[in-house]
């Protein structure tokens, strides 16, 4: 038995963080907490159409993501 913790791991693997296409729960419906932050974030861009109900997990993260480099990029 290995005395490493990987949580502790300053280097971690590679996977630790996927693409949204490869999560296996990508295709669930998008959480409480995603609907929120995107709604948010279509709000503070001034752009209200990149919220919709009914989004998948990953197409919501994706839509974050694209929201969130948009507040983050020079204007």
């Amino acid at each position: 038995m290995s005395d490493v913790n990987p949580k502790l791991d300053p280097n971690p693997p590679t996977n630790t963080e996927k693409d949204p296409d490869d999560w296996v729960s990508g295709d669930d419906p998008m959480t409480g907490a995603q609907a929120s932050y995107l709604k948010t974030l279509s709000e503070e861009v001034q752009q209200p159409e990149a919220f919709e109900q009914g989004l998948s997990k990953s197409e919501a993260s994706k839509r974050i993501d694209d929201l969130k480099g948009r507040l983050s990029a020079p204007g």
